[in-house]
């Protein structure tokens, strides 16, 4: 039994995670700010946390440092999207992308790597259109070059942490059948669903750190 930690754990590929790893005999950690639907389901500890707030983060920490042991597997699953023209999109709306996809994750991972497993993974679900020479689409501004920010987080915590462990990677993912993805592209059929999804981040962050560290892999059978 491994433990798990994984952020946006309520819809999307983060409550497919988690309900297949907790499945499977796992511990999971789930944050989201709405738990209901991660109630009373075996193995899964809910967190009600909105990670664009630190000081929930910070008492998050807090919580599981006096209730958990190490953990396994870290996932930074979270996400914020906002599809406006670059034009239109305002300050705040850009930095409240940003808190999620990026400032959150250095502050939960921050607070959370004393308590990883040396020989743990801290895997960053990233998209592909955060890596360069990928097909871009208008309206993700915000969304994008915040994935792009976090791919390069991870390359830099990789180098820094690469004696002491844990491993970092991130991985790109293209579209895959979510809540949010139908928020952002309302009709629009992905060739991927959550949960087929979920299997491959579970094996990954299970074992993707004993062939990879500091490494972005793209998840998407489309080209660029």
């Amino acid at each position: 039994m491994k433990t798990f930690l994984v952020t946006g754990a309520s819809r999307g590929v983060g409550f497919a995670v988690s309900q297949q790893a907790a499945a499977n005999g796992h511990r999971v950690i789930a944050l989201s700010r709405n738990i209901k639907p991660l109630e009373g389901i075996d193995n899964i500890f809910p967190f009600s946390v909105d990670l664009s707030i630190e000081s929930e983060v910070v008492t998050f920490a807090h919580q599981v440092k006096s209730s958990f042991g190490p953990i396994d597997v870290l996932i930074n699953n979270a996400g914020s999207l906002i599809n406006k023209p670059f034009l239109e999109i305002s300050s705040s709306e850009f930095e409240e992308v940003y808190r999620v996809n990026v400032f959150a994750v250095a502050t939960l991972t921050r607070l959370m790597l004393p308590q990883m497993n040396a020989e743990g993974h801290v895997l960053n679900i990233s998209s592909m259109g955060g890596v360069q020479g990928s097909a871009k689409f208008p309206g993700l501004s915000a969304y994008s070059s915040s994935k792009g920010a976090l791919v390069i987080l991870t390359e830099l915590l990789a180098e820094e942490f690469k004696e002491s462990g844990p491993s970092f990677n991130a991985l790109a993912l293209g579209a895959v059948q979510t809540e949010m993805l139908e928020e952002a592209f309302p009709g629009y059929q992905a060739p991927v669903s959550a949960s087929e999804m979920a299997q491959y981040v579970i094996d990954f962050g299970l074992n993707g750190q004993r062939f990879y560290n500091g490494k972005v892999l793209p998840v998407s059978s489309s080209t660029p």
